[in-house]
């Protein structure tokens, strides 16, 4: 009788966890944070046990496979290879981004805002930033105190500020803001406790110094490249708001919408797990124990091609010149009008650039957000109402025309469109915006790489001539068996 009634407290308790959905289980441990606690001191008491968690996972099924490498997937860029412990966000192909185990809908429910607690407003990226690096949702209270942290850290060394004013109108903002943050390297605490000969078990300590001083200085880099570029150099700074509204400020943008988009835009831009290349050329980098700085240069200058970052200015020119052909033939644009255009640009062998992704198979959730943001707070602007007919009629399209394989919208089809309409034109420029977001994720990243203990990344290589004969060998084994 009492093994029963055991096996029946068992059962019904198996049927209660089921019951919980997992963001209703993270919220109730978010509910239990301690107000007092600093960022520093909650990533402190969490690295042991972290460093515990993963011993074990090693210990216990290191010798596991988690799945195999196909020719195609050696000289297809390593897609879909599993080879990459990233703690901070995970990408599913059906469902889209979680940071932390939370959709970007839950996470605009639950984070604090700059007004407040979560709901009235777009999450900031302070309550997101502690999100990655702990896992768990802030107080209003610890979102306020991070915001605090990042601004006394601030500021650019006198240096880098006069750099940065000697650097060409014609440079790309991208290269400007990459070399930016390398001049601001002669600050790097990890790098000083390093050559001081500080044990690798506090390489955490600088690590999070540097971590936390790059994205309070990514902002002002970026700012003095936007202003000396377009402008006359001068900055406002307003430090009574939150991360994203006082860095519209240093822009000179003063409204309140657009502090809202930047809320949003930098938010949903932060991690896309590790394998993207600004993430996966940060952590590499920072694998070989080089500062966040240095690791987060490289980050910048991976962001900066065509096919990553420099996709949504492209997308952004691409629906202009749509838009000026239609206008200039008296046309009309409707999905019948937009549905003839994607198939004279298809079969002219061109691409439609914002469409598709290299892992997800669904429209991408950070579309949707903005889709949504546009519907509420822009929905006669001209340009969107372009985008969302594109949206409309475009997967349809690339499904008949079959070559590919998602045919829904990715990040970049929304975000330059957005922009423009609060008169934020300079689209060379919008890739740095990417850069200041993308530091929160990688970064976090790094520092994780090294209060794990991870070790320098070092993949095999192989060459042509050697995977011919290895398929040919087994082509021969295949016959002979």
């Amino acid at each position: 009788m009492l093994a029963a009634r055991s096996a029946l407290r068992t059962y019904v308790a198996r049927i209660q966890i089921t019951r919980e959905t997992h963001y209703f289980r993270r919220a109730r441990q978010a509910s239990q944070l301690r107000c007092a606690s600093s960022l520093k001191e909650v990533l402190a008491e969490q690295i042991p046990a972290k460093q515990a968690e993963l011993k074990e996972i090693k210990t216990k099924h290191g010798s596991k496979v988690l799945g195999e490498v196909t020719v195609d997937q050696c000289i297809g860029g390593g897609r879909g290879v599993k080879c990459m412990l990233w703690e901070t966000s995970l990408l599913d192909a059906a469902e889209g981004i979680r940071f932390r185990g939370y959709t970007i809908p839950e996470c605009q429910e639950i984070l604090p805002t700059f007004k407040g607690p979560a709901g009235d407003g777009e999450p900031t990226p302070e309550a997101l930033t502690w999100l990655l690096l702990t896992g768990e949702v802030p107080t209003k209270a610890q979102a306020d105190s991070l915001t605090a942290e990042l601004f006394a850290r601030s500021k650019l060394p006198e240096h880098v500020t006069a750099l940065m004013k000697t650097l060409p109108k014609t440079m790309h903002p991208m290269t400007q803001f990459s070399l930016g943050l390398q001049a601001c390297q002669t600050e790097s605490k990890f790098a000083k406790a390093y050559s001081d000969g500080v044990h690798k078990s506090q390489y955490w300590d600088s690590t999070y110094e540097d971590v936390i001083d790059v994205i309070a200085k990514l902002p002002e880099i970026a700012a003095a490249v936007y202003r000396n570029t377009y402008f006359d150099g001068s900055i406002t700074r307003d430090h009574s708001l939150d991360y994203s509204a006082n860095f519209c400020r240093m822009l000179g943008m003063e409204s309140p919408a657009f502090d809202e988009l930047m809320r949003l835009y930098l938010c949903i831009h932060t991690d896309h797990e590790g394998g993207n290349a600004s993430a996966h050329a940060t952590h590499l980098v920072g694998s070989t124990l080089s500062d966040p700085y240095n690791s987060y240069v490289a980050g910048l200058n991976a962001l900066a091609g065509p096919l990553h970052g420099l996709a949504n200015q492209e997308v952004l020119a691409w629906i202009q010149d749509l838009k000026a052909k239609f206008d200039a033939e008296g046309k009309a644009v409707n999905e019948e009008t937009i549905t003839a255009f994607a198939w004279d640009t298809l079969n002219n062998g061109q691409v439609i650039p914002g469409f598709g992704h290299a892992v997800l198979r669904k429209t991408d959730p950070r579309y949707t957000c903005q889709r949504e943001f546009a519907f509420k707070h822009l929905p006669d602007d001209d340009l969107f109402k372009i985008v969302d007919t594109i949206y409309k009629v475009m997967p349809g399209v690339l499904t008949e025309h079959g070559k590919t394989k998602n045919p829904y919208p990715n990040v970049d089809s929304h975000s330059g469109v957005l922009l423009w309409h609060y008169g934020f034109t300079q689209y060379e420029y919008y890739t740095v915006l990417f850069g200041v977001s993308r530091g929160i994720g990688a970064l976090s990243q790094v520092f994780w790489d090294r209060a794990l203990g991870l070790p320098l990344e070092r993949p095999k290589s192989l060459t042509t001539g050697w995977i011919k004969d290895f398929c040919e060998k087994q082509d021969d084994e295949k016959v002979a068996a």
